[in-house]
């Protein structure tokens, strides 16, 4: 049996003691957290690690991640930070100078903001790369621009129809225009890519995201979409004893237009839950979509966009709700993706639908995003205990200028509500959305402290009164975010009896008034389960 103990130190336990100066890690739980005489006198013979005064966090717990996608990013073409056709064209233009044989090309990160009108079509891309298939994700992970080599590897012709949620964009003559949002992205797209990537790539793509996590102190991540493609190739790694951050997973279900394949999905998520229950991976709920975004116009609004359109849900209430009920009674978690406000009703709808139905038991749903909602809405999921899953990153000011223009009126002014969260008494849980967003926690912390942009100092501040004080916004992305996945005495907090998931910064941001600290800190350590993982050279 070996004992750890980690003295001379300021830890921020995110418990309901939030300070401590020392810690007994015994195999890979914590034994005590608290003042280092009384480690000493417990463990006289620990192993005595010296922290030298460095500030102590508990590991990040991502609320909403998409784990396999972040490992693939890190290896696709970066279109952050391209603010024109020509600098998107020209970053993608490289990679095909560098790699001309490859059998297609993947980038991400585009903004809507970057194109004009905010739709692409593939005669941009074709301008620069005619044969090869390129393939370039939005920002948000909602739609897809691809050229007409890759339109034709997918068989999308101009006849091909629409699925049930989602839109292959056509111009006047009905010609596909080589955009692709929703559904038809998720269901067409996604896996007809899956299908040609193969298990030493869906490997390396987990082992990049498992360095990425270690070096920035992610020591559990909540997959939102999960799939059988993901569920095998972190079986692999589970099995194997190389994964280094936990996963918790949440089942995608994707609204087929057919009520008994809908909650074919349930149960198959129902299953999945009782088979996969390890240290580092297990299933806990369902994630549905119900609307796309308002960078793209498909998020839903309860008032139009600034130019008089709207858009439909991905799921109506009637289709949504039995979904939902189904989830709740095999005691299942569901995610919803809401975004707009209309959508966001739509969800407490779902749950109102399954409280009714299946009557008292204890529950954790949750709903994603909550970009735009109504303050009355808000009270209204936290009385029901809905958790508001919530992103910082996406209210970077940087990234707002196009969100901003498709509302243009007063409702630009409540984005990203997270003080009204708290004031309803709602769970508010951060995360990263990764790889919509950097993957990284501490930048995240910055914007949700400071409402200024982590990726331009010049680009202002967005809203700033709806800033949070650091320590609260630690809280939200460690404790609060393991709270609604049930795993809250497992992960999240600093105290006797946890997993010992810890991260030594080599800075004290929690004892300066200068929060620009935040994107210049550095872990020095990352732990898991005991275990170092991570350290600092």
């Amino acid at each position: 049996m070996t004992t750890q103990l980690y003295t001379n130190a300021r830890i921020f336990t995110s418990d309901t003691r939030r300070w401590a100066e020392a810690m007994l890690v015994q195999d890979d739980r914590l034994l005590y957290v608290g003042d280092a005489g009384t480690a000493s006198r417990l463990r006289p013979d620990a192993e005595v690690t010296d922290l030298e005064g460095r500030l102590v966090v508990p590991g990040f717990v991502d609320g909403h991640a998409h784990v396999v996608g972040t490992g693939e990013a890190l290896g696709q073409v970066s279109l952050w930070g391209a603010k024109s056709v020509e600098e998107i064209q020209q970053r993608i233009k490289e990679r095909y100078t560098e790699r001309p044989d490859a059998d297609r090309i993947l980038a991400t990160g585009w903004l809507h903001g970057a194109i004009p009108g905010g739709v692409p079509e593939a005669s941009m891309l074709d301008a620069v790369v005619p044969g090869m298939p390129v393939y370039a994700f939005a920002y948000d992970f909602h739609s897809v621009w691809v050229n007409t080599a890759a339109l034709a590897e997918l068989g999308i012709t101009d006849n091909t129809p629409n699925p049930h949620g989602g839109t292959i964009k056509r111009d006047a003559d009905g010609q596909a225009t080589g955009y692709i949002d929703e559904n038809a992205f998720y269901d067409m797209v996604l896996p007809f890519l899956d299908s040609h990537v193969s298990g030493s790539e869906h490997a390396a793509s987990i082992a990049a995201v498992q360095q990425a996590y270690r070096e920035t102190g992610v020591t559990t991540a909540c997959d939102m979409g999960f799939n059988e493609t993901d569920l095998e190739a972190f079986k692999r790694a589970d099995k194997d004893g190389t994964l280094t951050s936990r996963l918790i997973a949440y089942w995608r279900v994707n609204n087929t237009g057919s009520a008994e394949e809908n909650i074919a999905q349930v149960q198959r998520a129902a299953a999945l839950a009782v088979e996969h229950e390890t240290p580092f991976l297990r299933v806990v709920g369902i994630k549905v979509i119900i609307d796309g975004t308002i960078d793209g116009c498909t998020a839903v609004l309860g008032t139009p966009y600034a130019d008089g359109s709207n858009a439909e849900p991905i799921w109506s209430l009637d289709e949504l709700a039995p979904v939902v009920a189904a989830a709740d009674a095999a005691g299942l978690k569901v995610a919803m993706h809401a975004i707009g406000d209309e959508s966001v009703r739509i969800a407490i709808g779902a749950v109102e639908h399954a409280v009714a139905k299946n009557g008292p038991r204890e529950r954790r749903h949750r709903i994603e995003h909550l970009e735009l909602v109504d303050r009355a809405d808000v009270d209204r999921l936290a009385a029901l205990g809905i958790t508001a899953s919530m992103q910082p990153v996406h209210a970077d000011p940087a990234i707002s200028e196009n969100w901003r223009a498709k509302l243009d009126d007063d409702r630009v002014e409540r984005g990203f509500p997270w003080p009204w969260i708290r004031e309803a008494g709602a769970c508010l849980a951060f995360g990263t959305d990764s790889p919509t967003s950097p993957h990284a926690p501490l930048p995240n912390m910055y914007v949700a402290t400071t409402r200024a942009s982590a990726l331009d100092a010049s680009a202002g501040t967005n809203v700033p009164d709806f800033a949070l004080p650091l320590a609260d916004s630690i809280e939200h992305a460690t404790r609060d975010s393991a709270w609604t996945c049930g795993a809250e005495h497992e992960i999240g907090r600093l105290a006797a009896g946890l997993y010992a998931d810890f991260v030594v910064l080599d800075t004290d941001v929690l004892a300066t008034d200068n929060p620009g600290v935040l994107l210049e800190t550095k872990v020095l350590r990352t732990v898991v389960g005991g275990r170092t993982v991570y350290e600092k050279d």
